[in-house]
C-alpha cells in the first residue's frame, strides 16, 4: 500500500485516534539532514512501522550525488535511547534505484521490509500510546567502497497522538473569560470583597497561561510534548489562525510596502525543519523564513525537480516565535498583525459588552423585571467603570504586546506595521507608568494625612473604579507592587522578543528573572491575604521550575538524550496537573460568587480594613448606614455625578475636615450633595441641622459625631490637629 503525504496526513488526524486501538503503528512524514556533508537530499520520506504484521514500509523522493553500491543503516531511537538498529542491502532486497545508486533524481516507490518479531518486542508499548512521542529514525547511506557514510537523513516518528488540542485551548480561554465576567457581575452586585478575590485569581491564572506561552516562544529546541503543550496557550498571545484575518493581514502588509511570505503559493518547493542546535548557523542565513503547517503535523513537502534534474527544495528551519506561527498555520509576516488584531477585537468586544449590559439593566429596571438597587453603582457610574475596564485591558494585553511589538522591531514586516508597533507599545508603557505613578501619589497622600494608604485608595469610588485594577489585588501597604510586577513582565517579554537568535541566553535570563521575582513575593507577600498570596506564590514557583526545565532543554549541561526526553514528559505532567487545579479553583470560586446570596462570607475581611472605606449604594440596608451616607452628602440614588474636585484631581485638598478653608467650613448644609469623602470630591463635613459650622458648639446627647462612625464602631486615632469623622473612627495604630 502506497501512502502519499496528503493521504497519510488526513488519515493521521481523522482516523488514527480510533484506528490506533485496533492497530498500533509508528509513522513519519518529515525528513531532515543529520550530518554536515550530505550527498543525498530527500524531499519526501514516508515511513510506517506496523508491529501487527512485523513490517516497516517506506518511500523516498529526493536528489542524490552518490555513485556506486551502498548499504543502508537504519537506527530507531526513543527519548535518546536506541531501541532498534539494522543494516539493509538494497541489492539483495531489490530496491530499484539504489543498486547501484546514481546521481540525479531518486524516486523510491513504497517498499516493505520485514522486521523480526523479536526486534519489535524491544519497542515499549507506551511508544504507541504516549502523546507527542519523542522518537526518531536515522538512515545512513554507506559506500561499500570506502565504508564511509555518504549521507544521513533523520525523521521524527509519531503515533498520531498529541497534547496540542483545540478543545483544550478553547476550554482554557472560556474559563478564563468566565472568571473575569463573574468578578465583574459580583462587583456590580456590591460584593466587593468577593469580586476582588475572583478577579485577582482570574488575572493570576491568565498570567500563568501567558507564562506557558512564553516558554513555547523561546528559541530553545523543545521536546515534542513541551512544544505541543505550550501551543495550547498561544491564544493568550493572540496567535489564533482565522482564514479571512490572514487574508486581511497579508493585504495590509502588501498595501503598506511590505513583502508577505510566499510559501503558501510554493509549498511544493519548501521543506520545513524544526530547529536543531547544530543547525543554528543555517538559521542565521535565513532572514525571512516562510512556512506552513497543515492540520498541525510538521512535515517536509514533496518537491519537484528542475529540468536539469537538480533538487529545487528550499530548507527552512523554524524556532521560537516562528515555530509558534508555523504550528498555528500563520505566515511569519502575519504573526505580529494577527496578535494585534485579536487584541483590538478583545478590547472592542469588552466595550460593546459593557454598553449592552448597561442598556440591558436599564431596560429590565424600567420593565420592572429587576430591582432598582441591582447594579446601582455600575448603572450610575458606568462611564468611570468603563474607563477602569479599559485600563485593565491594557494590563491584560501588556505581556502579549511587549513580545509582539518588540519582535516586530526585528522583523520590519512593513513601514506601517513598524509604526503601529512603536505607537502601541510606547502608548501602553506610558499609560501603565502614569497610572502606577497616580496610585503611588494617592497612597502617599493618604499616608501623610491619615497614616493609612487604604483611606484614599478605597474611599473614593472614582479612584477605585478607575485605578483599582492596579492595586486591589495587593494589600494596602503594598500599593507600590504594581511597579515591580510591570518590570517583571517587561523584562521577560524583552528576552522573548529580542533573544530569538539565542535560546540559551533566553533560558538563562528567564531563570534569573523568575528566581528574583519568586524571592521578592515570598519575602514581601504583597497580595491581599494569605490565600491570594499562596495562589500567586504557587504560580511563581511553577514558572521558576519551568524556566529551569527550559534551561535543561538547551543542552547546556550536555545531558544524555534520555534525560531531556523524560524531563519533557515531566514538564507536561506537572503543568497539566497544576493547570487543572488552578482551573478548578477559579471555576468553583466564580460559580459560588455568582450563585451565592452572600459570597463575602467565604472570605475574611482584609486586614487593611479596606471594606470600611469602600462605599456602595447597593448595601445601605440599615438606617444608620443610610444616615451616614446622608451625612456625607451622598445621594441616595447614587454618586454625586462628579461635581466638585475629585480626590484624584485635587492635589491640594487634605481630605481633612479641619484643614478645609474657612469658606468651605462656613457653607451651610441645606440638603446639598456636598459629598464629603464621596466620588464628587473632597469637601468639608456637613454641619448638623443646617446650622453654620461656626455655630456648631454642641450636639444632642447620645448623638455621635458621625452616624457612620457610630455604626462602624471605630476607635478614634486620627489627625490630632483636626480630625474628620472618618479619621476619628479609623482606629489605625
Amino acid at each position: 500500500m502506497k501512502l502519499s503525504l496528503a493521504s497519510l496526513a488526513s488519515w493521521a488526524l481523522v482516523g488514527l485516534s480510533s484506528l490506533a486501538s485496533a492497530e498500533r503503528m509508528l509513522y513519519s512524514d518529515s525528513l531532515n539532514p543529520c550530518q554536515a556533508t550530505n550527498n543525498f537530499s530527500a524531499t519526501q520520506f514516508d515511513v510506517v512501522l506496523t508491529p501487527s504484521n512485523n513490517s516497516l514500509s517506506f518511500s523516498v523522493v529526493g536528489v542524490s550525488t552518490i555513485q556506486g553500491n551502498i548499504t543502508i543503516d537504519l537506527v530507531v531511537s526513543a527519548y535518546g535511547l536506541q531501541i532498534y538498529a539494522t543494516t539493509l542491502d538494497p541489492c539483495s532486497l531489490g530496491f530499484t534505484g539504489l543498486c547501484p545508486m546514481n546521481e540525479g533524481q531518486l524516486n523510491l516507490p513504497q517498499s516493505n521490509v520485514p522486521i523480526p518479531a523479536s526486534s519489535l518486542a524491544n519497542v515499549p508499548g507506551i511508544a504507541y500510546t504516549v502523546p507527542d512521542l519523542d522518537a526518531k529514525v536515522k538512515v545512513y547511506f554507506n559506500s561499500t567502497t570506502t565504508g564511509q557514510s555518504a549521507a544521513c537523513v533523520e525523521a521524527s516518528l509519531s503515533n498520531g497522538k498529541t497534547v496540542d488540542q483545540k478543545a483544550v485551548a478553547w476550554a482554557l480561554a472560556v474559563i478564563s473569560g468566565l472568571a473575569l465576567v463573574a468578578s465583574a457581575i459580583t462587583s456590580g452586585l456590591g460584593h466587593s470583597n468577593t469580586a476582588a478575590h475572583v478577579a485577582a485569581n482570574a488575572l493570576a491564572l491568565f498570567g500563568y497561561f501567558q507564562a506557558q506561552a512564553f516558554i513555547g516562544m523561546t528559541a530553545v529546541s523543545l521536546p515534542p510534548v513541551v512544544a505541543s503543550w505550550t501551543q495550547n496557550f498561544q491564544w493568550s498571545m493572540g496567535i489564533i489562525r482565522v482564514g479571512f484575518l490572514q487574508d486581511i493581514a497579508t493585504w495590509y502588509q502588501r498595501s503598506t510596502g511590505g513583502k508577505p511570505s510566499s510559501v503558501l503559493s510554493s509549498l511544493g518547493t519548501t521543506s520545513v525543519e524544526v530547529q536543531k542546535r547544530s543547525m543554528e548557523t543555517v538559521y542565521k542565513l535565513m532572514k525571512r523564513a516562510a512556512y506552513q503547517v497543515h492540520d498541525s503535523i510538521l512535515r517536509a513537502r514533496s518537491n519537484a525537480a528542475g529540468s536539469n534534474g537538480q533538487d529545487t527544495a528550499n530548507t527552512v528551519i523554524v524556532r521560537g516565535i516562528r515555530r509558534v506561527g508555523f504550528r498555528s498555520g500563520i505566515e511569519v509576516t502575519n504573526i505580529f498583525l494577527t496578535g494585534y488584531i485579536f487584541f483590538m477585537i478583545f478590547v472592542v468586544a469588552v466595550v460593546i459588552g459593557v454598553l449592552l449590559f448597561k442598556l440591558f439593566c436599564e431596560l429590565l429596571v424600567k420593565m420592572g423585571r429587576m430591582k432598582g438597587e441591582k447594579f446601582l453603582d455600575f448603572r450610575n457610574g458606568w462611564t468611570t467603570v468603563l474607563k477602569g475596564i479599559m485600563f485593565r485591558m491594557v494590563l491584560i494585553g501588556f505581556p502579549q504586546m511587549v513580545v509582539l511589538c518588540f519582535w516586530e522591531f526585528t522583523q520590519n514586516d512593513s513601514t506601517a506595521e513598524m509604526v503601529l508597533a512603536v505607537l502601541t507599545i510606547f502608548a501602553m508603557l506610558s499609560i501603565l507608568a502614569w497610572a502606577s505613578s497616580k496610585v503611588i501619589r494617592l497612597a502617599r497622600r493618604s499616608i501623610s494625612m491619615h497614616k493609612n494608604p487604604a483611606y484614599i485608595l478605597y474611599s473614593d469610588p472614582v479612584s477605585l473604579n478607575k485605578w483599582g485594577f492596579l492595586y486591589v489585588q495587593f494589600k494596602a501597604t503594598a500599593y507600590y507592587f504594581i511597579v515591580p510586577f510591570l518590570i517583571y513582565i517587561l523584562a521577560k517579554g524583552l528576552f522573548i522578543a529580542l533573544g530569538q537568535s539565542a535560546g540559551t541566553v533566553q533560558a538563562i535570563g528567564l531563570v534569573v528573572i523568575e528566581a528574583v521575582y519568586l524571592i521578592t513575593i515570598c519575602v514581601l507577600r504583597p497580595y491581599m491575604d494569605k490565600k491570594t498570596n499562596g495562589f500567586n506564590i504557587a504560580i511563581t514557583v511553577i514558572n521558576f521550575i519551568s524556566a529551569v526545565f527550559l534551561l535543561v532543554f538547551t543542552g547546556i549541561f550536555d545531558q544524555p538524550g534520555i534525560v531531556t526526553g523524560v524531563m519533557g514528559v515531566i514538564f507536561f505532567v506537572y503543568n497539566a496537573v497544576f493547570s487543572t487545579v488552578l482551573l478548578l479553583i477559579v471555576l468553583i470560586a466564580s460559580i459560588i460568587a455568582v450563585v451565592a446570596k452572600n459570597p463575602d462570607t467565604r472570605y475574611q475581611p482584609m486586614r487593611d480594613d479596606r471594606g470600611s472605606f469602600i462605599k456602595s449604594q447597593s448595601h445601605l440596608n440599615h438606617e444608620l448606614d443610610a444616615l451616614g451616607a446622608t451625612a456625607r452628602g451622598e445621594s441616595k440614588h447614587g454618586w454625586t455625578g462628579g461635581k466638585g474636585a475629585r480626590i484624584e484631581e485635587d492635589e491640594d485638598d487634605s481630605w481633612s475636615g479641619g484643614s478645609s478653608s474657612n469658606e468651605r467650613q462656613q457653607q451651610p448644609f441645606h440638603g446639598q450633595q456636598t459629598a464629603y469623602g464621596g466620588p464628587g470630591g473632597a469637601r468639608s463635613p456637613p454641619t448638623q441641622s443646617g446650622m453654620p459650622a461656626g455655630q456648631q458648639q454642641t450636639q444632642a446627647p447620645g448623638y455621635p459625631a458621625s452616624p457612620y462612625e457610630e455604626n462602624r464602631g471605630y476607635r478614634g486615632n486620627g489627625n490630632a490637629a483636626s480630625p474628620s469623622p472618618w479619621q476619628r473612627g479609623a482606629g489605625y495604630e
